[in-house]
């Protein structure tokens, strides 16, 4: 049986199935406009990220939470996503954007102190005969508060019409900076052969 999170990325190697560390950036005071892993090892067979996000954004309870790879801000990225809130369903997509679009995580006009939380995985990362492939799971309780919205759940994936190996990637806000306290977690996964 596998081992997840803190335990197994605690191991000084990785087992086939395991997750294993690779960065976690927590946000300081004042906030930051992106979250940035770089250099990210080959080896692995998928790539994981596991976050609590609040972003500057005062006008919603969520926001969004982009995502480029190896610096490209080509039209190169199509995503399919369907959110679920207290007053219904509604899906979207898009074919030629230039970063991914994710919603669902906490913008600052959400009740003091919430954080929405991701988790996103990135399928075949270093294969570089295919383009890669996203999903993104994410939401928010807003304890039954309004201010446009109560809370949200959501499921996406997209894909990066590029083979290039990914050994880098871009995280931020869509309408704010992240704020102090967001915190993103890189893991990496072998898969046995």
């Amino acid at each position: 049986m596998n081992i997840l999170g803190i335990i197994a990325s605690s191991k000084l190697t990785a087992a086939a199935g395991d997750f294993q560390s690779i960065a976690t950036t927590t946000v300081g005071s004042g906030g930051t406009s992106e979250i940035t892993f770089s250099s990210i090892p080959a080896g692995y067979t998928h790539l994981q990220i596991r976050g609590i996000v609040r972003t500057a954004r005062t006008t919603f309870s969520n926001d969004g939470i982009k995502l480029q790879f190896n610096s490209d801000t080509g039209t190169n990225y199509s995503r399919h996503q369907l959110t679920g809130d207290s007053s219904g369903g509604l899906d979207s997509g898009g074919a030629a954007n230039s970063d991914y679009m994710f919603t669902q995580v906490a913008g600052n006009g959400a009740i003091a102190n919430a954080f929405g939380v991701c988790i996103i995985d990135i399928l075949d990362y270093a294969d570089t005969n295919k383009y890669k492939t996203v999903k993104f799971l994410s939401g928010i309780d807003n304890n039954s508060t309004s201010n446009q919205q109560t809370g949200f759940a959501s499921l996406s994936t997209g894909s990066w019409r590029n083979t290039n190996a990914i050994t880098s990637l871009k995280l931020f806000g869509f309408s704010g900076n992240l704020l102090q306290y967001t915190s993103l977690a890189l893991y990496g996964i072998k898969v046995a052969a």
